[in-house]
């Protein structure tokens, strides 16, 4: 890399590290910029996966306030995130590198579709619950698991805004506020980008320079999107989750 090549890249990961504590599709500001250098986009992929750790890392620390209550239900999420994680870390070096190609931008929407309609959703959900006397599961049950692992897969893929269908999915099925999803979603990131980094390290080529300049900028962004992101509102903070998932949408379809 040029000089003014990683300049951009640790800028990228700066960037990376603030919106993926605060909504997720950081990997969209950096994986383009990797590409630009000249690196394959499987290798782009695998260095940004190590890279961003340190920042998702130090987003889960600036929201550790919100994840106060919430170890055991982690717990449960984390062992499907680990198992879709590592077989999307899997899938990424066998199969081509368009392979999700047509399906992130509709998987996007859709998430991008729950989180808008979230309220309204967790609100019917909430009445029906209440008039047959059923009390909610605190963990989201079986449907919130299964569908947690399979965004997990996606996610140790192609790590592009698995943070929005993250909070989207335990919106839905979780009597919670956005904030303290939003906490719980940072967890999952680490454990899917770190059993995919594990993997990666062993099974996979990647450029250390790229990994360096990305963890440096992550590091260093994580915790500035932490301090932001915990001063919005859940209506501001929808409204950033909607605005950043349709700029991910628009990118993907574009490029």
């Amino acid at each position: 890399m040029t000089p003014w090549e990683m300049l951009a890249v640790f800028v990228a990961g700066v960037g990376a590290g603030a919106v993926n504590t605060v909504v997720g599709s950081g990997s969209l500001i950096t994986f383009p910029v990797l590409l630009a250098t000249g690196m394959p986009p499987v290798t782009a992929a695998v260095s940004n996966t190590l890279g961003v750790i340190p920042g998702s890392i130090g987003g889960v620390v600036g929201y550790r306030r919100e994840l106060r209550g919430q170890g055991r239900r982690l717990l449960r999420m984390s062992a499907g995130a680990l198992l879709g994680g590592l077989t999307g870390a899997t899938l990424l070096l066998s199969l081509p590198a368009t392979a999700f190609e047509r399906i992130v931008p509709a998987l996007v929407g859709l998430a991008l579709l729950l989180v808008v309609l979230q309220p309204r959703i967790s609100g019917s959900i909430r009445r029906r619950r209440e008039r047959a006397g059923v009390s909610a599961d605190p963990d989201g049950g079986p449907l919130l698991l299964t569908g947690l692992t399979l965004a997990s897969v996606y996610g140790g893929y192609f790590s592009a805004a698995q943070g929005i269908i993250y909070v989207a999915l335990m919106g839905v099925l979780l009597d919670e506020t956005l904030q303290r999803l939003n906490a719980a979603k940072n967890v999952l990131v680490i454990v899917v980008n770190g059993v995919a980094a594990l993997f990666f390290l062993f099974s996979a080529t990647f450029d250390w320079t790229a990994v360096a300049l990305v963890a440096a900028g992550s590091a260093l962004g994580g915790p500035i999107g932490a301090g932001v992101g915990r001063r919005l509102g859940s209506t501001v903070l929808r409204v950033v989750i909607v605005v950043v998932g349709t700029a991910a949408i628009v990118q993907l379809l574009w490029s």
